[in-house]
């Protein structure tokens, strides 16, 4: 049951900021205090963080919806919250610390990461 909860409220963000990060994706970095640069940028911030976000959307909505697809769901929010927070703590080492509107981002990467590596170890017992 916590697994459905964790993968559909996943579902949901991920949905949530793929469709933000396609339709506005200025909006999105400026919340951000990001500023996009070049002549390509809103063409990337569409396709990394609207593309993929609507990618991720779709499997953790199949793995809330059909059993078999449950585990990959989690094993994705695991590798790729686990880059996020890798990269995270790697750029506090090579870098400056990020403003407190990053704060919640990386919260937010940290908790999905804890959770699905919960509720896969848990599976796994199951």
């Amino acid at each position: 049951m916590y697994t459905k909860i964790f993968l559909t409220l996943m579902a949901a963000l991920y949905l949530a900021f793929g469709l933000l990060s396609l339709l506005n994706p200025a909006g999105m970095t400026a919340s951000l205090d990001v500023e996009i640069g070049g002549p390509n940028g809103l063409y990337e911030m569409r396709g990394i963080y609207g593309g993929v976000s609507l990618a991720a959307a779709a499997l953790c909505a199949a793995g809330a919806l059909r059993a078999a697809m449950t585990r990959p769901a989690l094993w994705f929010i695991t590798i790729y919250m686990g880059g996020y927070v890798f990269a995270r703590f790697a750029a506090l080492v090579l870098g400056p610390s990020p403003t407190s509107s990053y704060i919640g981002f990386v919260a937010f990467e940290v908790f999905a990461l804890a959770a699905a590596v919960l509720l896969l170890r848990a599976r796994r017992g199951a």
